[in-house]
């Protein structure tokens, strides 16, 4: 009887994971202790940012959420950081945990009029280059207005939109209208999986393309991504003035990344290339016209309702009205009452995308909160500021550009900026140096964290999201993807900052 529950309790813990995968989490969870006792808490600390970036990199084999749940309680046991500073970080980061809760769910209610959009794009453009490049610069235009987040529940919902409609087609069940599980490729005719798995890749170089691209806009204006703006506050730099500080390095990095987009679908490297298949076209093109002749009335009309309430969304997050995670408030509340969303199951799934990875990603303050407590970052820091001014700037994009790769770009553009004002404060630098490390801070926190989905949050937001797992969209295939973007924008970026700031 012993033996049947414990091996029911290993069945349970962590579901249907491999069990080199349950092995590797107990490990890291046994030995932890004995690395605090040995090596002390600052070895420890970096141990436990690998230990996590593991759970982040096989998120398609388990959800991060339960396994770097458990190693964020035991650092909170082991006393490497305390519920309090978990509550402080998660409190700092207020505003991305209320995007993520409206905002994504307020998209959700305009996945009709975003399908029509796109699907008219996707079908108007019959060139893969000229096609990545419009979702590249679409993503970085509206990214430099923007939240990132938002700009990728955007992509993900389109893409899972058009996945959706392709794989129910693939799988026999045509204009069926009953609920179709798209997550099963049981069902997919011999036929179509050929063109299914062409598909899965030109989706994934799509959204990788339009990701890369909330990054290049994000960073060019103080609204792009929330570290810009507490980095302008600190500057005191209006919208202008911010732009125009950023854009020596932003500019070229900006123009570069556009070149670097076409280049790799010319090439077909780095996993892009792969082109839409006629099949799945002439589904696509069928779809479209099946939803313009059954387009009722009402119908119409909320689409109308959608659009309106998009430029007001657009409207309101350019000029800054409120929050962005209160404006979505708000788009959710306009778009449900004019479109008779009323009954409380129906709101429900709009929240369903987002909310896991909210939990997530206060797991993930609680590992910022051991880096924080445990001062991991504070010797690549006092090493930087102790370099001769000239070569100050240029070091600083790189050890944020480092940082960032492992770690929260918020989180560490919070820190060294903080760090810098001090050193000012003190008299240490000049306000000209002040500026200078500014600017490379923020840049160095925006561009070379696209190489992994640890520094970008948007990325991890499109490595967890129920569309991943549909493309085959894997950590190990994103940083990939992005290498050849690393290298441009991380090499531009920081010879930018070298010659010209």
């Amino acid at each position: 009887m012993t033996d049947s529950v414990a091996t029911a309790f290993w069945k349970n813990f962590l579901g249907s994971s491999p069990n080199w995968y349950k092995y590797s989490i107990v490990g890291f969870l046994l030995l932890n202790p004995l690395f605090l006792w040995l090596l002390g808490p600052f070895i420890t600390g970096w141990l436990l940012i690998a230990e996590f970036i593991f759970t982040l990199a096989l998120a398609l084999r388990c959800y991060p959420l339960q396994p770097g749940g458990l190693l964020a309680i035991q650092a909170v046991v082991l006393g490497m950081t305390s519920a309090d500073s978990v509550y402080h970080e998660t409190v700092a980061n207020f505003e991305v945990i209320l995007l993520l809760m409206f905002m994504v769910a307020g998209i959700y209610f305009m996945k009709e009029l975003l399908l029509y959009v796109f699907t008219r794009i996707l079908l108007s453009v019959h060139s893969k280059v000229v096609l990545s490049l419009l979702f590249s610069l679409v993503a970085a235009f509206l990214s430099a207005f923007l939240d990132a987040l938002t700009v990728t529940a955007v992509l993900i919902s389109v893409g899972v939109g058009f996945y959706s409609v392709y794989h129910k087609v693939a799988s026999g069940q045509g204009s069926n209208p009953a609920m179709h599980d798209h997550s099963d490729d049981g069902s997919v005719q011999q036929q179509h999986r050929e063109d299914l798995e062409q598909f899965r890749a030109f989706l994934r170089s799509l959204l990788m393309h339009g990701a890369v691209g909330t990054a290049l806009g994000g960073v060019c204006t103080l609204v792009g991504e929330p570290q810009n703006l507490l980095i302008a506050t600190i500057m005191q730099w209006d919208f202008i003035e911010f732009a125009t500080k950023m854009a020596p390095v932003t500019v070229p990095v900006l123009f570069a990344g556009l070149a670097t987009c076409a280049l790799l679908e010319v090439t077909g490297k780095f996993g892009y290339g792969a082109a839409l298949p006629d099949t799945v076209r002439r589904v696509l093109v069928e779809f479209q016209d099946r939803e313009e002749a059954q387009r009722t009335t009402r119908a119409s009309a909320r689409l109308i309702v959608q659009a309106i309430v998009a430029v007001v969304l657009i409207t309101a997050l350019a000029m800054h009205w409120a929050e962005v995670g209160l404006v979505g408030l708000m788009v959710i509340v306009l778009l449900t009452a004019f479109n008779g969303v009323v009954e409380e199951h129906q709101l429900g799934h709009a929240f369903e995308e987002a909310l896991p990875f909210t939990a997530l990603l206060v797991v993930f303050f609680a590992i910022v909160a051991v880096i924080h407590d445990q001062h991991l970052f504070t010797p690549v820091i006092d090493t930087v500021l102790a370099m001769e001014s000239g070569s100050r700037p240029a070091m600083f994009f790189l050890a944020n550009g480092f940082l960032s790769m492992i770690s929260d770009n918020v989180f560490v553009a919070t820190v060294y900026i903080n760090e810098v004002k001090l050193a000012f404060e003190a008299g240490a630098i000049s306000r000209d140096e002040f500026e200078h490390l500014a600017v490379a801070i923020n840049t160095g926190t925006n561009l070379p964290s696209v190489a992994t989905p640890n520094g970008q949050a948007a990325f991890l937001f499109l490595l967890t999201s129920a569309l991943a797992p549909l493309i085959r969209l894997s950590y190990g295939r994103m940083v990939i993807m992005a290498l050849p973007y690393t290298v441009v924008m991380g090499g531009l970026g920081f010879l930018c900052v070298a010659l010209f700031i």
